[in-house]
């Protein structure tokens, strides 16, 4: 999981929007800040451009070794594409029967209904801690459609005031987040099977600030309080 805040990515003009939910996938490279080799395999994985190199590497290499082969191969574009395409569309995505087969569909509202407790409990304290008195908060998860590979996931906390733009977030926003949403009963593997079932890959859960209470106002401003003495 990582969340996108202006901390936490190198190159912070991705995170500017004019509208909300904003997107990431398939729109815009996120560079992320201190990532470990792992992160950044997986997010070289995201890019279309290397995944067909990566497909047609053998049809690169057999000239190499065969030059009687060189003329063949570079007459074969059909080919190319029908082995771009099984990579594509077979390899890294799943058919639609096997979709559906990813979770049962009780399961599947258990794990959003999991999930949106979880996402409005993190973004109360959010809003507490900054003290925004209106308008409505987003938490929007949004992962990655591929298949086959480890769940790669985008958290982030948008508003639309005073206008539709990413919230910065605090290293205890961002420690709420990483201990409330996943754990070993709802994984990120978890919600992305239920986003493959639904072939949906965006979850927008939003929590009004007028909501939230004097109460958790008030432990907030002691927790900061404590935390600054």
């Amino acid at each position: 999981m990582l969340i996108l805040s202006e901390e936490t990515v190198l190159n912070r003009g991705v995170l500017d929007t004019r509208s909300l939910p904003k997107r990431f996938f398939g729109r815009a490279m996120v560079l992320p800040r201190g990532a470990g080799p792992g992160l950044w395999l997986r997010l070289i994985a995201e890019v279309q451009f290397l995944r067909y190199m990566i497909a047609l590497a053998p049809f690169m290499a057999v000239p190499l070794v065969r030059q009687d082969l060189a003329l063949t191969i570079s007459q074969a574009p059909l080919i190319m594409l029908i082995v771009i395409g099984l990579v594509e569309m077979r390899l890294l995505r799943l058919s639609q029967a096997a979709r559906a087969r990813q979770v049962a569909p009780d399961e599947a509202g258990r794990r959003l209904d999991t999930l949106a407790f979880r996402a409005r409990a993190c973004l109360r304290g959010i809003i507490a801690r900054h003290g925004i008195a209106q308008g409505e908060v987003r938490l929007v998860i949004e992962q990655s459609e591929l298949a086959r590979l480890p769940p790669l996931t985008f958290v982030s906390v948008q508003t639309d005031q005073p206008q539709p733009r990413l919230l910065p977030l605090t290293p205890e926003d961002r420690a709420a987040l990483r201990q409330g949403l996943f754990d070993a009963d709802l994984t990120e593997a978890d919600l992305l099977a239920v986003n493959h079932r639904d072939s949906l890959y965006l979850r927008d859960i939003g929590q009004e600030a007028r909501a939230v209470s004097a109460h958790g106002r008030l432990a907030a401003a002691l927790a900061q309080r404590a935390a600054r003495a």
